[in-house]
């Protein structure tokens, strides 16, 4: 949450010459309301399985730069559907998370004690994001273009 996915997930398709997408960003036109109006009104599990629905679909339609939501590799079958992509993982800490977002209520996952609840599902997903990512960008500290341009870098490492 806050990390930077469409920011430089747009900086990246713009400097492959790609298309960008965004699953959120589709569950939003779908559903025609907002993510945190689903979790209240349907609970997470709810949303998941849109989610879940929404990165396959766009996984199976869209080959250019695709940002996905944080919660997404929670599910095993979108890990599996991320197997052979590049997918790059965008890392910050909880102070850059609290700089970047306020870590306020409008992120429902974080409406109570959000520095606690960030730090519990980093460790809950971190290792999720590390099994399906083929780079590991850390964005603390870093203009959006100097996380693009490390994505880039790690991918070609990673290929070479």
């Amino acid at each position: 949450m806050g990390v930077g996915k469409s920011t430089v997930g747009q900086l990246l398709a713009e400097c492959l010459g790609l298309g960008y997408r965004d699953t959120d960003d589709d569950i939003v036109a779908a559903e025609g309301r907002a993510i945190a109006e689903i979790f209240v009104d349907e609970g997470e599990s709810a949303f998941r399985a849109i989610e879940k629905r929404a990165v396959a679909t766009a996984l199976a339609e869209h080959e250019g730069v695709l940002a996905l939501g944080g919660g997404a590799v929670l599910d095993a079958d979108t890990r599996a559907l991320l197997t052979g992509q590049r997918v790059v993982y965008l890392s910050m800490d909880v102070e850059e998370a609290v700089k970047r977002t306020g870590l306020n209520a409008a992120r429902p996952l974080l409406a109570v004690n959000p520095r606690k609840q960030w730090r519990e599902l980093m460790e809950a997903r971190r290792h999720l994001y590390e099994e399906v990512a083929s780079a590991v960008v850390a964005t603390d500290g870093r203009t959006p273009e100097e996380v693009t341009q490390a994505a880039l870098d790690a991918l070609e490492l990673k290929n070479a």
